[in-house]
């Protein structure tokens, strides 16, 4: 089950956080307007595993918590939560999550998303057995 944590903060973007208009607005209006956030009752999951489905309309993310990273689990993974974007949103998202990778990346290195090749073993040994 994955664990909750009182509250963790977005990364930081040069980008004012795009919101739905109420009235038409012209591109100079728009610059510089921060929208407000209320995050008093928001809660927190941690997630290592997650799955994008989706229709025509829309983008279905599935957040969970594998509890096996490395081969194939024994056991199904529970999804915790799930968020249901459009697409519009969902490339919003993308344009965002790529500017903090790459920042993460310029300053701490490139991120191998393979399990396999972040697990060092010493030479002359079988590969890592997960513990538990």
């Amino acid at each position: 089950m994955a664990e909750k944590t009182e509250k963790t903060e977005a990364p930081e973007t040069n980008e004012a956080p795009v919101a739905p208009e109420t009235a038409p607005q012209s591109q100079a209006q728009q610059v510089g307007q921060q929208v407000q956030l209320d995050d008093a009752n928001v809660t927190s999951c941690y997630a290592n595993f997650c799955r994008v489905t989706g229709t025509p309309e829309e983008l279905i993310i599935d957040f969970g918590l594998n509890t096996q990273p490395v081969g194939v689990p024994d056991k199904p993974i529970r999804i915790n939560d799930r968020i249901i974007l459009n697409h519009y949103t969902a490339k919003r998202l993308l344009a965002a999550l790529s500017m903090s990778v790459q920042r993460h990346e310029a300053a701490f290195g490139v991120l191998e998303t393979d399990v396999r090749k972040r697990v060092q073993t010493p030479a002359g040994q079988g590969a890592a057995q997960p513990n538990g």
